[in-house]
């Protein structure tokens, strides 16, 4: 009998996932983001209303820069701008419209920047998201 507990909590172990989300992307280098955009600065002025959105290229950590979107003042999203079905170069930094962020390459990639789910084009991956929380004026980018 102990060694049937022994081996159900030996399996039980091993079969518990970490929370490590890799997100095997070839494409999309390794990126390290934890900083911090304070709402009361002008720059970040756009992101105090619902349904606004800013492109941060500061020096973040990100690859191409972060697209910021703020869903309904306390949740945001945070996505790389880098076309994540692309290796990064000249065409894969994305612009948005409303929602949307598209590829500048031929291939008409498309993605939703609320979800990160691709909407149009080609590729298998959807935007790289980053852990975006608010406290206070402060939200803080982390991944």
């Amino acid at each position: 009998m102990k060694n049937s507990i022994f081996l159900l909590q030996i399996f039980l172990i091993l079969s518990c996932s970490s929370d490590n989300r890799s997100d095997n992307n070839q494409f999309l280098p390794p990126s390290s983001i934890n900083y911090q955009i304070n709402l009361n600065l002008p720059q970040f002025n756009p992101l105090k209303f619902p349904g606004n959105h800013l492109i941060d290229r500061t020096e973040n950590g990100s690859i191409k820069g972060i697209i910021i979107y703020n869903i309904d003042d306390s949740q945001y999203s945070a996505f790389e701008l880098s076309d994540p079905n692309h290796s990064p170069n000249d065409c894969s930094t994305q612009t948005v419209e409303g929602i949307t962020s598209t590829c500048e390459c031929d291939d008409g990639n498309s993605y939703n920047i609320v979800t990160g789910q691709q909407t149009s084009g080609e590729g298998q991956f959807g935007l790289r998201r980053y852990n975006i929380r608010r406290d206070g004026n402060t939200l803080f980018i982390t991944n």
